[in-house]
């Protein structure tokens, strides 16, 4: 059974990637990247991968059973477009299964909505495919908050518009391994799962990066509309509006939510205590 991995110069791509190296079964592995050469140090065969590029994806796509569609990064308007080329190229060159990266999320009143739209449109074109599928709606990543650590330092808090909504938190090298685990197990087959550890509130954030780094840090509750503005002045109107949607679910209860991961990894979520002590 020969897998592809999309977007495989990309962090999560590459981090899937590795993990099926790392398993050591006997499937040949393929990296899909629009640049090839941003991939080239996983150790597998690299080819072309261009969303926007359908008969690319085809002969890309030449001779693999399984494929990972790893969720684009493009304008929600525009991903659905680019997720179905990836769907259609799959299935005019014979793949069996798809396995898809969404993300959890409201469905509707944040601004972080029209993201999850798109990625519940293209789970919907991933079950209506007639391949095998699996879909995992991915958890918010940890890593940028520990990224994040000199300018929460600088500022002596963490200050967004979560409130005491809990979030179910997860890393890439943990959604790497649940995801290798969904390529090559039939069992998995027609299943969504939720991937993500213990949700946390933001106090609690700030508990295990205090312990981590050795910080004082805490937490300060925000509007929705002021923390907006903070992230659009930083990030720039897409990206800080998407993160100021992701912190207005948490708020809103949509982020906090029994985890499929134990069922899709076949082991439980690293635990956080875990995870802060090898990062500090």
């Amino acid at each position: 059974m020969t897998i592809a991995v999309t977007a495989a110069s990309g962090q999560l791509g590459a981090a899937i990637a590795r993990a099926l190296v790392e398993m050591g079964g006997s499937e040949p592995i393929i990296g899909l990247a629009r640049t090839p050469e941003n991939a080239r140090d996983l150790g597998v065969e690299v080819r072309p991968g261009d969303y926007d590029a359908p008969d690319q994806l085809r002969a890309s796509l030449a001779g693999v059973d399984t494929v990972l569609l790893v969720s684009g990064m493009a304008a929600p308007e525009d991903r659905i477009g680019q997720h179905r080329n990836v769907i259609e190229a799959a299935r005019a060159a014979g793949v069996k299964k798809i396995v898809y990266t969404s993300v959890q999320g409201a469905d509707e009143g944040t601004a972080f909505s029209p993201i999850i739209q798109s990625n519940r449109q293209t789970e919907a074109d991933v079950r209506a495919s007639g391949l095998d599928w699996v879909i995992g709606r991915n958890g918010i990543y940890i890593e940028p908050d520990v990224e994040y650590i000199e300018s929460y330092k600088a500022a002596g808090e963490i200050a967004n518009s979560a409130g005491e909504g809990r979030c179910g938190y997860t890393t890439r090298p943990e959604l790497a391994y649940a995801y290798a685990r969904m390529l090559t197990g039939a069992e998995h087959d027609g299943q969504t799962y939720l991937l993500h550890g213990e949700a946390l509130t933001q106090t609690q954030l700030a508990a295990y990066l205090n312990r981590a780094f050795g910080t004082e840090l805490t937490y300060r509750p925000m509007s929705h509309e002021a923390y907006m503005a903070d992230r659009i002045a930083e990030l720039g109107e897409f990206i800080g509006t998407v993160i100021a949607g992701i912190y207005q679910s948490i708020h809103d209860g949509a982020l906090d939510a029994p985890s499929d991961f134990e069922k899709a990894a076949g082991r439980p979520h690293q635990r956080w205590d875990a995870y802060f002590a090898a990062v500090g």
